[in-house]
């Protein structure tokens, strides 16, 4: 009977979210330089209502006394990996996955805490998809104003840039609904193991900003999904190691946009970037000359003559890395399971503005 029938759908249903929910899920921390936020952060995640936990933290060669406090506090409660060199979120975090024994991959920035409930609402998303679904992103709220959105999961420009959905938007639940977003920020995401181990983990040439840009697409190319958890919470420090508007941020963002357009855009919608480019770029030089958007902050706190410096040493480094993007590119052909038709859908429905890339901070 259709009773009968409902009945063994929700048991069924329940079962497999018990096995889910049982899941061990491994937390990888990030640090560098984080004396002033890592006790914040790592005291969040060991208050997670969820268990099983393993918490692994590489430490990125820190100079400011963060690397002692790990050890004296945290020793018997972390996994502690320590490099000798600083090898920015995307090689720091590379180190960390060898040592990782969960099903599913949380990541969380050292400058960032997550709310009890982080892990178990991840969870709890992950038991309602289905296997074609690899990232699920959090609500990312700033940790001085938790009332305004850092993220809630990404979009992407026609040009290889992204940006956070909602950012610098105040929260007013108009990001409350648990859907599907292009890819999740890198500052807190699951990645289910499962598809790491087929696509790799991040790419280490792209160093930091842009690199959770580059996971994303290459999952999104091998036929994997993201959602947002809008009830999986962290408060954040935005870019607290390198700064908000440092010139070392903004040549790494455009540096690194060119990278992921060359890696995984379709050869037609490269050949088109240039227009989306300019539209940019002349909305960012409004920007620079009256104040608005990053580019405004940045030439308050800098000058414009230096921003043009950063992007003309950008796009020259692009250039010179743009041999092995393209080699990189071509062995995406072994895992990729999309085109440029699933390709045109991803930029009509995740799509950003021109001018909500520029003129917004």
């Amino acid at each position: 009977s259709l009773s009968l029938f409902r009945n063994a759908l929700f048991f069924r249903w329940r079962f497999r979210e018990y096995l889910i929910m049982g899941s061990l899920i491994s937390v990888i921390i990030l640090n560098y330089k984080g004396k002033d936020y890592i006790e914040e952060c790592l005291d969040s995640v060991l208050e997670q209502t969820y268990e099983p936990l393993e918490i692994i933290v590489v430490d990125n060669a820190s100079s400011d006394g963060s690397l002692r406090i790990l050890k004296e506090k945290y020793s018997s409660k972390i996994k502690l990996i320590e490099s000798n060199a600083n090898l920015g979120f995307a090689g720091g975090n590379n180190l960390a996955l060898d040592y990782t024994k969960g099903e599913f991959i949380a990541l969380l920035n050292n400058d960032a805490i997550a709310d009890r409930r982080w892990i178990e609402e991840f969870m709890s998303a992950v038991s309602r998809c289905d296997g074609t679904f690899g990232m699920w992103a959090s609500k990312i709220l700033f940790y001085e104003d938790r009332e305004i959105i850092d993220t809630a999961g990404h979009l992407i420009y026609p040009d290889g840039l992204n940006r956070g959905r909602g950012k610098g938007e105040k929260d007013k639940g108009q990001y409350d609904e648990e859907e599907e977003v292009f890819f999740p920020s890198g500052c807190a995401a699951i990645y289910r193991k499962e598809m790491l181990d087929i696509i790799g983990f991040f790419d280490p040439d792209f160093f930091a900003y842009g690199d959770d840009t580059d996971l994303g697409m290459k999952a999104r190319v091998a036929g994997w999904k993201c959602i947002y958890v809008p009830k999986s919470v962290v408060y954040h420090h935005s870019s607290a190691a390198s700064g908000k508007y440092s010139p070392l941020k903004a040549y790494l963002v455009e540096r690194n946009r060119l990278w992921v357009l060359i890696k995984y855009f379709p050869l037609r919608y490269i050949l088109l970037s240039p227009f989306y480019t300019v539209l940019r770029w002349i909305l960012q030089l409004y920007g620079a000359l009256t104040g608005k958007g990053a580019a405004g902050r940045f030439t308050e706190e800098h000058s414009f003559l230096m921003l043009a410096g950063v992007f003309i040493k950008a796009y020259f480094d692009a250039a010179l890395g743009l041999h092995g993007m393209i080699r990189k590119r071509l062995k995406m052909n072994r895992i990729k399971r999309t085109g440029a038709k699933e390709f045109a859908l991803w930029l009509k429905k995740f799509r950003i503005s021109a001018a909500e890339i520029a003129l917004k901070e």
